[in-house]
């Protein structure tokens, strides 16, 4: 367990999150036998950024994220979000966590879930009817807000999702795998949230196994292999290779792009390939809502 004691509140001026020599384990069989998911994290965010937590399945990435939003103990070493213990109603009360299995109350409606999960971090009732009504928008759930969750598909579970997420307007985001399971619309969704979440200076953390999915939104990387720390650092210096650099031109003919060449060679350089720059689905989908 956390050997040191928890602070009373909230340190003004601490990271965001601070973990250091973090192990988690579970237990396993009949003699309920330790395995150690987390060997000795050591891993600092400081306000204001967004961490893309990337790893393959079963690397320790939900584990972790459990740990910083104070659902699972750890078995030792130090875990602080905001300067204090996650597991501290202070703390948590100026986080949001997103679980990758979306356990919310099936019987409820999409409104009264929002009404409840508002109510428990403290939001005054009307705010958070306020709040929840122009988010179940934003996510394209609107007409089904007085729906049960228990009829809702994977991809509108993780739309809702998002919306309890970014409901408290918390300092803290952490996002357990989520664009798993949205079409591309929602794609865009979660980009407008996380985007105005880092507007106004929160911290966040985007864990998935397709790295792709995040890397634009991402300040630094942390690279988690079989729950250790393989690598940790700003985005592009992880990304960078040495001596090789990308470049997207417009405006130009083959022509000129073969005169180009043809000078990349002679001053000693390479060109390794080339393609037309193509837009993302969701700029397709856009032109097409737009034309239609």
């Amino acid at each position: 367990m956390d050997p040191m004691p928890s602070p009373p509140h909230t340190t003004p001026g601490a990271p965001a999150l601070e973990l250091s020599d973090l192990a988690s384990c579970y237990r396993i069989g009949l003699l309920q036998r330790k395995r150690e998911v987390l060997h000795g994290v050591n891993l600092i965010l400081q306000r204001g950024r967004c961490l893309g937590l990337v790893g393959p399945n079963g690397s320790g990435k939900s584990t972790l994220l459990q740990v910083l939003a104070g659902v699972q103990r750890s078995e030792r070493g130090v875990v602080r979000v905001l300067g204090s213990d996650p597991r501290q109603a202070r703390a948590r009360a100026r986080l949001a966590y997103l679980p990758e299995d979306s356990p919310f109350p099936a019987e409820l409606s999409a409104l009264a879930a929002l009404d409840l999960l508002g109510a428990l971090a403290g939001l005054p009732r009307k705010e958070v009817r306020s709040r929840a009504e122009r988010l179940l928008e934003r996510v394209g759930l609107a007409d089904q807000r007085l729906a049960p969750l228990r009829t809702f598909s994977r991809g509108m579970m993780r739309r809702f999702g998002l919306a309890q997420a970014f409901l408290s307007e918390p300092e803290v985001v952490l996002l357990d795998e989520p664009t798993a399971g949205l079409d591309a619309p929602g794609f865009a969704v979660l980009e407008d949230l996380v985007s105005e979440a880092q507007g106004r200076g929160a911290s966040l953390v985007l864990a998935s196994h397709l790295p792709s999915d995040l890397l634009q939104h991402c300040d630094d990387l942390a690279v988690l292999v079989d729950g250790h720390l393989r690598a940790h650092g700003p985005t592009d210096d992880l990304l960078a290779i040495e001596g090789r650099v990308q470049v997207e031109l417009e405006g130009m003919g083959p022509a000129p792009l073969k005169e180009l060449g043809t000078w990349v060679r002679e001053v000693g350089g390479r060109v390794r390939s080339t393609s037309p720059s193509g837009r993302s689905l969701l700029e397709l989908y856009g032109q097409a809502e737009r034309h239609a």
